[in-house]
């Protein structure tokens, strides 16, 4: 059996999730790899026979995605280029993880089953939290950015069948946990100058920030920023007090395994991060709206609580793989016995 696995390089998630999913991918088949986007910090270490542009948002520095230069980054006449180049039919089953290319390539060629194995998959179940704040564009963009034939999702709790608790990596799962005196924080929507900013208005505690803008670590009071690929990351997220970070999925899901007191911003004009905040809150969770001077006094009061979300995530990577294919397998036969009847 030849599948193609095609992730979304926008963010970090995305291919953190990867490095785990892959092993348990290449233990009963064989796998090629399509990448798009641009917009990741974190290399991934397995060959990639496929690399596109594809659709990527670009983060701005005041909290949310910079629409021009995500207008400008997407060129439709390259983007078409690339849904015609991308060779589907070579392959018996493409599991996608929110990845464009590959999924309208098979939407064109409908005999390729598309399978989406994503967090944004979860998020279109009748059944997971939903923000109060509706957005038809947002909504239609979750749905018809990458459209498949079959969902399967990780989300924070198996809120609907085919919904799984977030893969955590084994670089988190092996990390001995404590809780010094310092708190970490990663906001990528956010100029190192705002954050500065808020977070020096708080001196009684430590802060160390991971920043897309740095080029090398430096000190600003009691505020450490050090670029993101640095290699202290998950020792420093097993090792803080807390986590200041956006609404993502996988940083937030790490923090709650760890056992982390948590707050999240989410980023704006990010429909998948509204949906993640509602699920965030509904557990528990701080969820400011906007990193601002106001904020200060809501900031304080986290770091004065002592509330602590129990989630439970275990390490099912390796079933879910085995119930996706042998889904298919059981599919594919049921289709051909169907055919040969007619």
């Amino acid at each position: 059996m030849k599948i193609l696995y095609a992730i979304q390089g926008t963010g970090n998630g995305h291919i953190s999730r990867a490095k785990e999913i892959i092993p348990a991918l290449e233990s009963r088949v064989q796998v090629h790899i399509l990448l798009s986007g641009t917009q990741s910090d974190i290399e991934l270490p397995f060959p990639v026979k496929y690399r596109f542009k594809g659709i990527s948002f670009v983060f701005g520095k005041k909290g949310g995605i910079d629409y021009w230069k995500t207008l400008r980054t997407n060129n439709i006449f390259r983007i078409i280029k690339e849904i015609k180049k991308c060779r589907v039919k070579q392959y018996d089953l493409v599991i996608n993880d929110f990845e464009p290319i590959s999924a309208w390539a098979c939407r064109l060629n409908r005999k390729i089953s598309c399978v989406s194995l994503s967090h944004q998959s979860a998020l279109l179940s009748p059944k997971t939290p939903k923000p109060k704040k509706k957005s038809i564009i947002g909504d239609f963009i979750l749905k018809y950015y990458a459209p498949v034939t079959i969902k399967y999702g990780f989300h924070f709790k198996s809120y609907d069948n085919k919904i799984f608790p977030a893969v955590i990596r084994k670089d988190i799962r092996k990390q001995s946990v404590k809780n010094k005196n310092f708190y970490v924080v990663y906001l990528p929507s956010y100029s190192d100058e705002r954050i500065i900013k808020i977070l020096s208005k708080i001196k009684r505690v430590k802060w160390k920030v991971y920043s897309k803008q740095a080029k090398r670590t430096y000190y600003v009071k009691n505020i450490k920023v050090k670029p993101i690929g640095d290699l202290s990351f998950e020792r420093n997220l097993a090792w803080s007090k807390g986590i200041i970070c956006g609404a993502g999925f996988e940083t937030p899901a790490e923090a709650l395994f760890l056992r982390k007191k948590l707050l999240v911003i989410p980023m704006k004009g990010q429909r998948e991060q509204y949906y993640n905040a509602a699920s965030l809150k509904e557990l528990g969770v701080k969820v400011l709206k906007q990193l601002n001077e106001k904020k200060v006094g809501k900031i304080k009061k986290w770091i004065d609580s002592e509330d602590l979300v129990e989630v439970n995530f275990p390490d099912s990577t390796q079933f879910i793989i085995d119930e996706i294919i042998t889904n298919h397998i059981i599919a594919t036969e049921l289709s051909e016995k169907l055919l040969q009847n007619i």
